[in-house]
């Protein structure tokens, strides 16, 4: 199983303005076979996007908090040396790192899930899996660390902290246990539905024991309750843009069904052109 970073390029510009991005160039060096974008590990400005989640991650790698009364949700650790950067942001929202009880990731790749290990360490939280990914996580040591896994959850699974409650969805082929997660909050009066994307992006060569699987997962995924888009990258669901967008008292533009489908129909289109182009197997 390749570990390596999801290749996705950043955005050339952000929000006019922003502190952090202004003058920041998107320098690359090599890591192994792997191309390391400096951007994956420059901070963004946390922010809360709807309800109890709140942004966390880099400029593109994006990482969630779910506050809850009685502890918090981490969605994606990135890579390992990103720990301390969302730890910072964590604590400059005004909560305790040390409050989180539950890691989840939605994928097996190093960008997503490389620093579970450490921020397990840091906190004491609970890793928590879907079983086809954890062969895949297993395999993943950063500097030789053990990858923990204390809780071993399946396609439908509930996970429950402090009245938040997610659903697990498999929705593999970009891995084998790539998770998709809901869940619902609290926002101006109303009850939203919020999916945590995992990318639907596929290899450049398509076994058909993985077109199954993408067949059965776009489908899925455009099943699926959804009035906010997240995901593993902000592309997905133009963060960017969205976060430019943000003001006191303006209506919230995460809350937007319409792209609730845009990673699903963008990956699709790209995963019948690569079948096409496949030759046919004997």
């Amino acid at each position: 199983m390749d570990h390596q970073a999801d290749t996705v390029g950043s955005p050339a510009s952000g929000p006019a303005g922003h502190p952090r991005r202004a003058g920041v160039a998107p320098t690359q060096r090599r890591s192994g076979t792997a191309v390391f974008h400096e951007e994956f590990s420059h901070p963004e400005t946390p922010f809360r996007v709807v309800g109890n989640i709140y942004y966390v991650g880099t400029v593109t790698l994006p990482s969630f908090l779910i506050a809850t009364p009685q502890g918090h949700i981490l969605v994606n650790t990135t890579y390992e040396r990103n720990a301390r950067v969302i730890e910072k942001s964590v604590t400059d929202l005004g909560f305790k790192f040390s409050d989180v009880k539950i890691i989840l990731g939605n994928h097996a790749h190093g960008d997503h899930q490389e620093g579970d290990a450490l921020v397990k360490q840091m906190t004491g939280a609970q890793v928590m899996a879907m079983a086809e990914d954890v062969p895949a996580l297993r395999d993943m040591k950063p500097g030789g660390k053990e990858h923990p896994i204390d809780k071993i959850f399946r396609d439908g699974d509930t996970i429950a902290l402090g009245g938040t409650t997610l659903v697990a969805h498999l929705t593999a082929g970009h891995t084998r246990g790539c998770t998709t997660f809901t869940t619902t909050v609290q926002e101006g009066g109303r009850t939203l539905n919020v999916m945590f994307g995992c990318s639907l992006r596929s290899p450049a060569v398509i076994s058909p024991a993985v077109a199954a699987e993408f067949d059965r997962s776009f489908k899925k995924v455009r099943s699926l309750p959804c009035d906010v888009q997240l995901g593993d990258h902000g592309a997905q669901y133009n963060m960017h843009e969205k976060f430019a967008k943000l003001q006191e008292g303006a209506p919230n533009p995460f809350i937007d069904p319409a792209s609730c489908t845009l990673e699903a129909d963008v990956q699709e289109a790209m995963f019948k052109a690569t079948l096409a182009e496949q030759p046919p197997r004997q």
